[in-house]
């Protein structure tokens, strides 16, 4: 009766060569101690692939997760900014403003400026446009994205009201008309 390897070398299954390589991979296992472990270094390799690619399908997750959160908390900007503006279609005085390096201007009515100025409402950039919102809502902006708020000036802090003790300029007062 012949083995089960010279049956597939007749019925051309397997070549010489493979059938000596699996011969002497036999005589090694053979000859190893009973004790001692053999590693399979495809396996290994294998092993190591898939824990690379894991690695790798995690960082995409994540990633994926990050963005998705971002266009949330863009949407939610958007939203409470079309929901929440202040009207000004009314405004005939041009407040100017820095938009990065760029200095803007809007044109509001004097009650908003005062507003602007007191820090009651506060200034937005919406897509490509500038509009104007409560406090309280500019606050739950700048929880989400800070850059969104061009001006909110602080309600503790007047600049008029204070002088500092050094200030050169202090004997000279500022027109209340004064616009730049």
């Amino acid at each position: 009766m012949a083995s089960l390897q010279e049956q597939l070398l007749k019925a051309g299954m397997v070549d010489e060569k493979k059938a000596k390589k699996i011969k002497q991979e036999k005589r090694k296992q053979a000859k190893q101690p009973k004790g001692t472990v053999i590693v399979d270094e495809t396996k290994e390799a294998a092993k190591r692939a898939l824990a690379e690619k894991s690695a790798r399908d995690r960082e995409m997750n994540r990633l994926r997760q990050a963005e998705a959160d971002k266009k949330a908390i863009h949407a939610q900007i958007i939203q409470l900014i079309t929901l929440n503006r202040i009207d000004r279609s009314r405004g005939d005085i041009a407040y100017q403003f820095t938009d990065g390096k760029k200095i803007k201007k809007i044109f509001v009515d004097s009650l908003l400026q005062t507003q602007l100025v007191k820090g009651v409402i506060a200034l937005v950039k919406l897509k490509e446009g500038y509009e104007l919102v409560p406090a309280a809502v500019a606050e739950k902006i700048k929880q989400r994205d800070e850059s969104a708020i061009l001006v909110h000036n602080d309600k503790a802090t007047s600049t008029a009201d204070t002088v500092e003790e050094d200030d050169p300029y202090a004997a000279y007062q500022i027109p209340d008309d004064l616009m730049w």
